[in-house]
């Protein structure tokens, strides 16, 4: 739970904690969650009726993994387990690992390494285009600006070739790539100085790509959120005071309401979107509370923060950043799930919010 109870407006409930679990996807009424290098699945409905977590598959990485994920300090510090997930239709999943991307056939057990990755170590989102290729993008540190690469698999995540590239001394990495059923594209999120910064618009075979904003820290963003009546983002710059904005369908920007700090998450329930903070040190972050905030439109007014968590004893360099981490994927469901990480009493636990919309 979080530390103190800020919901006055957003009418959020608890309704569940499972301590240990970090929640990764939607895929209508199921959650996808893994624990270590297990990947379950729970049907969400009335959680308040109990919530029954089923073991899917696993994924079996070097042995010193399998014994640094045991301890949830060690796990926190070599970054263990899983970091992305994306359901397919067919049921098949496709999931970022530490150094690699792994998928799991639909019925198999066991996720099997089919991508090794050379620079840096997972990306930080991977996206199926519904009947489409499924899309990851390098995240690395990148000092020398070297050209950076979308990877698209067109056989389940089977095999991987690079479908856009970005030239050297374009951009330092790729933070997102976003599905947008309104428009039927993509939109692409880069960092991360100057004109480093962009969200561009591509075609979801990547035969055009457009820059609709880039240059500026306010353009920075890792989180974003497509709706019928636009693009909702958060920026994630260390240098500037943070907001969240919305693109409009016209490409109106409107800069909606600020944040505490950087944000990397955000996530889509009902009529609702919802955006978390995270505690990194900066001259303009000083904030030590992962924050999640919620609305919908484009008044201040229609938008209110939420829950909020201290950050732990732990040094953030070594054992992560305080967080709140939201799944991906398609939520049918009434309920906001999330996962704080290197925050006071909850490290690594999914809970379950019901949103009133």
């Amino acid at each position: 739970m979080s530390d103190s109870n800020l919901d006055l407006h957003g009418r959020l409930v608890h309704v569940a904690r499972f301590p240990r679990l970090r929640a990764l996807a939607w895929s209508g009424h199921h959650l996808y969650a893994s624990r270590g290098y297990q990947l379950l699945r729970a049907t969400i409905q009335a959680p308040s009726a109990g919530v029954t977590w089923k073991p899917v598959a696993m994924f079996r990485p070097a042995l010193r993994r399998r014994v640094s994920v045991i301890n949830s300090l060690t796990a926190r510090l070599f970054r263990d387990g899983f970091h992305a997930l994306a359901v397919l239709p067919s049921g098949g999943l496709i999931a970022a690992v530490p150094g690699a991307i792994v998928a799991l056939r639909p019925g198999e057990t066991e996720f099997r390494s089919t991508h090794t990755i050379l620079r840096g170590t997972r990306p930080l989102h991977i996206t199926a285009v519904p009947g489409g290729p499924i899309y990851w993008g390098e995240y690395f540190d990148n000092p020398a600006r070297d050209e950076t690469h979308i990877y698209a698999s067109i056989d389940a995540g089977l095999t991987w070739s690079i479908a856009y590239t970005f030239p050297k001394g374009a951009i330092r990495h790729i933070h997102n790539i976003i599905h947008d059923p309104w428009e039927d594209c993509l939109w692409v999120l880069t960092g991360d100085y100057g004109d480093e910064c962009r969200i561009l618009r591509a075609t979801c075979d990547f035969s055009r790509v457009e820059a609709v904003l880039q240059g500026q820290q306010q353009a920075r963003a890792v989180a974003a959120i497509p709706t019928e009546d636009g693009l909702y983002f958060a920026s994630d710059t260390p240098l500037e005071p943070n907001y969240i904005y919305r693109l409009d369908r016209e490409e109106s920007l409107l800069q909606v309401v600020p944040i505490s700090s950087s944000s990397i998450y955000g996530c889509h329930v009902r009529s609702r979107v919802f955006f978390s903070t995270m505690v990194e040190p900066s001259e303009v972050n000083r904030d030590r509370h992962v924050r999640v905030y919620g609305g919908h439109g484009g008044s201040a007014q229609d938008w209110h923060l939420l829950l909020a968590w201290q950050k732990d004893r732990w040094p953030m360099g070594l054992f992560q950043y305080g967080n709140a981490f939201m799944p991906d994927g398609s939520n049918a469901t009434q309920f906001l799930a999330l996962t704080t990480v290197a925050v006071q009493s909850d490290d690594m636990v999914t809970s379950l919010y019901s949103v009133d919309s």
